[in-house]
This record gives C-alpha cells, sequence and structure tokens, in this order.
C-alpha cells in the first residue's frame, strides 16, 4: 500500500516568485522610513522657525531670547520645570501628527502610483 502526501505533490516554493514581494516589502518599507524620516525633521523644524519668526529673523535675538528661557528653566523649582518638560513633549506629540496627518494623503497615494508603475513593468516585462 503506498501513501501519498500532500507535501510530495506540491513543489518547493522557487526564489524567482519570492523575488517581486521581497521587492515590494523593501520599496515600501524605505519609503517609509524616509516619511518617518522627513517628517520628524519637519517637527523638528517648526520650532526654530517659529523663534525665528519671533525673533524677526535675526539670530542675535533668537540666542538673547533662548538664553532668557535656559536662565528662567534653571531659576524654576522641580514641579515647573517637570510642568514645562511635559508640556513641550505634549507639543511635540501634537506637531508630530499634524505633520504626519497632512502628509499623509499624499505620501500613500504616490506610493499606491509607484507600486502600480512597477506592477505595469513587470507585466510588460514577463
Amino acid at each position: 500500500m503506498m501513501v501519498s502526501h500532500l507535501t510530495d505533490r506540491v513543489e518547493p516554493p522557487n526564489a524567482r516568485a519570492l523575488l517581486p514581494i521581497m521587492q515590494g516589502t523593501c520599496f515600501v518599507l524605505i519609503e517609509t522610513t524616509r516619511f518617518a524620516a522627513t517628517s520628524l525633521c519637519i517637527a523638528l523644524g517648526l520650532p526654530l522657525a517659529l523663534f525665528l519668526f519671533v525673533a524677526g529673523w535675526d539670530l542675535h535675538t533668537l540666542f538673547a531670547q533662548l538664553g532668557n528661557l535656559s536662565d528662567r528653566y534653571l531659576e524654576a523649582d522641580a514641579l515647573r520645570r517637570s510642568l514645562f518638560s511635559s508640556d513641550l513633549q505634549i507639543c511635540f506629540l501634537i506637531t508630530g501628527g499634524a505633520v504626519t496627518l497632512f502628509r499623509m494623503p499624499r505620501f500613500l497615494q504616490r506610493l499606491i502610483d509607484d507600486l502600480e508603475i512597477k506592477s505595469e513593468k513587470e507585466r510588460r516585462h514577463d
């Protein structure tokens, strides 16, 4: 009596068949990382732009204001420092979230378009 197993009938996966999936996955990961890094840079640069705007685009005034802010921070008690730090963290999270939400639709559309173009090129190549 001969026993046949399903694994005997299934061919092993071909490395060439996995290549488009791996390429697509790497492409999405690279683009997502690029999006996250640029969003983080924008969120970190917005306070600098705000301070420069308040200072009238003058670096001397900007550093005078930052010196005043640091002096007041060092003179404050621990509770006020903690509250100020938590306020800064909340402002950064809100700014980062707003930048990400504002940029997300364009990023997703560009990602979809790039993946469609890539799949069309693969179909023509085959």
